[in-house]
């Protein structure tokens, strides 16, 4: 019934990566090979999160990608919102059931937390920088 989407984390993967070895070039390959996902996946996430201004790429054979600036400017949300990621959370969708008020409101109720929900888990994104993030994996690796 859940449908999962990655398109964050694989983008989060993909900055961290390139905030790891900060102003060095990585091709598409290598972030493919340390995401272990599909090139292409990783070359549209890599076009998003250019055409966001988060990334530098150099297209073509010696083709490579680069931070567009340092990873203390970049927050979670940013890569969130680059990324094209669904929200975190969605109403199932049904058919009402008219003799059953919880099936007649559960929707418009749930439209509102869910909403809340969202703004916060944005909120807590915005907080994050890109820095914090690969600090973090620099503790865990060093």
């Amino acid at each position: 019934m859940s449908v999962k989407s990655v398109q964050f984390t694989v983008a989060a993967h993909i900055m961290a990566a390139l905030g790891y070895y900060h102003a060095e070039e990585i091709s598409s390959a290598i972030l493919s090979d340390s995401v272990n996902a599909d090139p292409t996946f990783v070359r549209k996430s890599l076009s998003k999160l250019s055409k966001a201004g988060l990334v530098v790429t150099r297209r073509g054979k010696s083709g490579a990608s680069v931070l567009a600036r340092p990873p203390r400017q970049i927050t979670l949300l940013d890569i969130y919102r680059a990324s094209a990621a669904p929200p975190a959370f969605a109403i199932h969708s049904y058919p009402v059931d008219k003799r059953c008020p919880v099936s007649c409101q559960l929707k418009e109720g749930m439209s509102w937390v869910l909403s809340e929900t969202q703004r916060s888990f944005e909120r807590s994104l915005a907080k994050i920088t890109l820095a914090d993030l690969v600090g973090q994996i620099q503790k865990k690796t060093h």
